[in-house]
């Protein structure tokens, strides 16, 4: 029975049921789903990097139980179930997941086809990039917010040293909207946020010569690119994502599909699954066995047998259309900014960022500079209380108290409250000769810093510089090369099965500086006479007929073999070939980690001796007894540490030229190179000066118009990610030298940079590249033999001639 102080009141259900609705909704969409636009964080992940930040668990500390961050984040932070919080945990410590993880897992933290194992048998601590994130949180750099029971503090926000959000994409279903965003090789970002710093106004196209397309962690091939800049221009888009595979014999009599790199976030297990399905429902024929052959070694390596008799491109295309070897990924650009959801573009997402991190610097460097500030007076008020220690040593024995003293000494000495208590504090062996002269040290060094603080608070230019210049720290530091390669289309399928009898016509294969093959009949391959279509430089070319072998040449110092007739044709043009049409390198060769295809051999028996120069600057010329049976072979023996830079036909009478980090280069007659059999490990070509490298290497016709390129920066960045300083110079302003000499100066460096990243030397017309192929132009070339560069038009990370 109720009593007489109860009150019941009377409420519409459906004004209950929508107020609640919606404030669930605002929950899920602020507090949950959806990310920062200035840290690429939903508050889980924030909450799970801060507490770790605070236990300490950094990098150089031991793992450990995952338990035990789920409890403490849990406890503190974010009290919505310890399940949520693991998840969330073990995403970002998935390396097929995240392009850059921001944890350090030890155990099972699962697969793409398996969960992880539970919490109590893993283990955790930061990677190093989260330690990026969370580094000046005790800087007043940014807003801390109360937890949920207002017992502790957590950031609203991290102050992100890059831009975490298009490194490692992002994805969440949230309450009438979703987000789905790709993630981006750290290099690139960094490059075009710098470039926005510099220049505000910059258009989409000026960006997107630094961030062409999506690195995808798992590699792969994304075919097509207009849905891409849809997505960067609009914040809306799609893209399609390719396996990474190759056709080889598995066995002496039958061919088989080697997958090597899949789609984002597709596992084996899955393409194994639907390849048995569409078999059973005999949807799918041709395929004999699906085996997969993968380990923590060799990584990836799923093959599929071919039955005698089917063309394997065509089953590949079959596969493509009907199985996860081929997944369509929808870009939706939505994170939070000031607290609102908001669909952005490339452009829109970086000027977030900018702004917040120029914030984040700005209240840092008033933070220090209070900080010092605050130091150099209690450190004038101590070396003013030293030049009379006497006093003070009197005026604090004939003190009743404290407080007594504190007020004597300010009367006596002039001192400040916060002065005369420091002074207090101190214990009597600080106040030696010794301490007065570390005092006046310590005195002049604060007041340097803080003459160097308030220059950057009082120059917005500055200001820009400090935050651009920490930002290629982190490029240097942490940048890895791309992983996914950009076609512009697929080609055509493979419908029928390939002709039994080709004619053996003459044909020119051509590999570019993104790795693509391709061969065409055209008789001018190169486009010398025509003008130049997009993508793309050519670093090799080999003359061979349709039914020929070539060898590519890697810098591991071997050869592989591949057949022409498995390439792709172009097209006969006149113009400057557009290898978009072509093939990845890796669905023909699958290489080692680390090994770069260099360039193009021709195998027959009239082929030229090849010259190969080193990282450590060894030259070799190799005889052309290359083994007829086999599909790979070595060239060269190399010292640990040591790799190729660079290899071309040199028959006699052609020059060979190196090109190291140090600036300098040295060229010198091929015939000084005695010609020595595959397994010799060649001889000194130049002397290399300690703590630099060969950078360049090639083989050069004395009586072609020949150029030397080369382009400058700073120690350390990945070559395509920074812009640096750009020189053309005709080569005949370099003297012949003898071989093992230093040779000479070739690039005078500006302030701010240290070394070549990147170097050529070949017949003119010279054409360069950025790392998806996009080509940038160069200036003409000029006399100087030993001057500066300029600006270059955009960052290049290849050069490419008119032949090779």
């Amino acid at each position: 029975m109720a009593t007489s102080e109860e009150k019941i009141v009377d409420i519409s259900v459906e004004e209950e049921m929508e107020s609640a609705f919606l404030e669930y909704a605002y929950s899920v969409i602020y507090s949950r789903a959806l990310p920062d636009a200035r840290d690429g964080l939903k508050p889980v992940q924030r909450r799970i990097l801060y507490a770790m930040d605070e236990m300490s668990l950094r990098p150089d500390r031991p793992h450990v139980k995952s338990s035990r961050v789920v409890g403490e984040v849990m406890g503190k932070y974010h009290p919505h179930g310890d399940q949520a919080i693991y998840d969330a945990l073990v995403r970002q410590a998935q390396a097929f997941t995240m392009r850059l993880p921001l944890v350090d897992g030890h155990g099972n933290f699962g697969s793409l086809d398996d969960g992880p194992a539970a919490p109590r048998y893993t283990e955790a601590r930061m990677a190093p990039a989260a330690t990026l994130l969370t580094t000046s949180l005790d800087e007043n750099t940014v807003e801390f917010v109360p937890n949920y029971d207002d017992q502790f503090t957590q950031p609203g926000v991290l102050p992100a040293a890059y831009p975490n959000l298009l490194v490692n994409g992002a994805s969440g279903i949230a309450v009438g909207m979703a987000t789905s965003m790709a993630p981006h090789n750290l290099g690139e970002v960094i490059a075009a946020a710098r470039h926005l710093i510099k220049n505000p106004d910059c258009s989409l196209d000026d960006l997107m010569k630094f961030v062409p397309g999506p690195d995808l962690p798992a590699g792969g091939q994304i075919v097509g690119l207009d849905g891409i800049r849809d997505a960067y221009l609009t914040g809306r888009g799609s893209f399609r994502t390719r396996a990474t595979v190759r056709i080889e014999k598995t066995s002496p009599r039958r061919k088989g599909i080697v997958v090597t790199e899949l789609p984002y976030l597709v596992g084996p297990e899955k393409i194994i699954d639907r390849i048995k399905d569409l078999h059973q429902a005999k949807k799918l024929q041709g395929i004999a066995d699906v085996k997969d052959l993968s380990d923590r070694h060799s990584g990836l390596n799923l093959v599929i047998e071919i039955k005698n008799g089917f063309n394997p491109d065509a089953v590949l295309e079959t596969l493509y259309k009907q199985t996860p070897l081929e997944e369509s990924f929808g870009i939706n650009n939505v994170a939070l900014v000031e607290g609102q959801p908001r669909t952005m573009g490339l452009k829109e997402l970086l000027t977030v960022y900018v702004e917040f991190r120029i914030d984040v610097v700005r209240r840092r460097t008033q933070f220090r500079l209070d900080s010092r500030e605050r130091d150099l007076h209690l450190v004038e008020g101590l070396l003013t209380a030293i030049l009379d220690i006497d006093e003070v040593i009197q005026i604090v024995r004939t003190s009743d108290d404290a407080g007594v003293a504190r007020e004597r000494l300010m009367t006596v000495f002039d001192l400040s409250e916060m002065q005369a208590t420091y002074i207090l504090d101190l214990q009597l062996r600080r106040l030696t000769k010794f301490s007065q002269m570390e005092l006046e040290k310590r005195r002049d060094d604060l007041r340097s810093e803080i003459e160097k603080l308030r220059a950057i608070l009082d120059d917005e230019k500055l200001l820009h510089k400090v935050v651009s210049d920490e930002l290629a720290q982190v490029s240097k530091d942490h940048a890895t090369p791309r992983r996914t390669v950009l076609l512009e289309s697929a080609g055509g399928p493979a419908t029928s099965a390939a002709p039994l009898e080709v004619a053996d016509d003459p044909c020119v294969v051509l590999l570019s500086s993104t790795g693509l093959l391709a061969r065409t009949t055209t008789g001018d391959p190169l486009g010398v006479s025509g003008t130049r279509r997009k993508h793309d430089a050519i670093v090799g070319t080999v003359h061979t007929t349709a039914r020929g072998d070539f060898g590519v040449v890697t810098s591991a110092g071997r050869v592989a073999r591949i057949s022409a007739l498995d390439l792709p044709t172009l097209p006969p043009s006149n113009d400057a070939p557009s290898l978009s049409g072509g093939a990845p390198l890796a669905a023909y060769v699958n290489l080692d980690k680390g090994e770069q295809p260099l360039t193009i051999i021709g195998l027959g028996e009239d082929a030229p001796q090849v010259a190969l120069g080193t990282l450590h600057g060894v030259v070799k010329r190799v005889l052309p007894d290359f083994p007829a049976g086999k599909d790979n072979f070595d060239v060269i023996s190399m010292k640990d540490g040591d790799r190729v830079v660079g290899a071309a036909p040199a028959p006699d009478g052609t020059e060979v030229a190196f090109v190291t980090s140090h600036a300098q280069l040295l060229r010198f007659p091929a015939d000084l190179v005695r010609p020595q059999g595959r397994s010799a490990g060649g001889m000194q070509g130049i002397k290399v000066a300690a703590g630099a490298h060969v950078v360049s290497f090639g083989v050069i016709r004395p009586d072609a118009d020949n150029v030397v390129v080369t382009i400058a920066g700073v120690s350390g960045a990945i070559p395509g990610t920074d812009v640096g300083s750009l020189k053309v110079t005709p080569l005949e302003e370099y003297p012949r030298k003898g071989r093992a000499t230093g040779g000479v100066r070739c690039h005078r460096f500006l302030r701010g940079e240290d070394e070549l990243h990147v170097a050529w030397v070949g017949p003119q017309p010279a054409r360069a590249a950025g790392t998806t192929g996009t080509p940038i132009e160069l200036p003409p070339a000029d006399g100087r033999r030993d001057g500066s560069g300029i600006t270059a038009p955009g960052p290049i990370s290849a050069i490419g001639g008119a032949s090779n």
